[in-house]
């Protein structure tokens, strides 16, 4: 068995204390079992690749874009007019 020192943020320390008072366990006890349950979460999500996610988006015809690549210039200076009403 190791010991190992983890730095917690103020909202991370409150949850800690929060499931101790709820579950009764040390603090040890509530660390693996939030180790176990995302070890389950991220062998559920582990193939999903970026590309899987980004076919998901329904980006539309050209998605964000405003224009297309070769006329970028133009289209960033309307885009900057319009933003300033100039």
């Amino acid at each position: 068995m190791t010991t190992r020192t983890v730095r917690l943020d103020d909202d991370a320390e409150r949850a800690l204390a929060r499931l101790r008072k709820l579950t009764r366990l040390s603090i040890s006890e509530v660390l693996k079992r939030g180790l176990a349950a995302y070890e389950q979460l991220a062998a559920m999500q582990g193939h999903v690749k970026p590309f899987d996610i980004y076919a998901r988006l329904d980006l539309g015809a050209g998605g964000w874009s405003l224009g297309a690549a070769r006329d970028a210039k133009r289209v960033l200076a309307g885009a900057i007019r319009r933003k300033h009403g100039r």
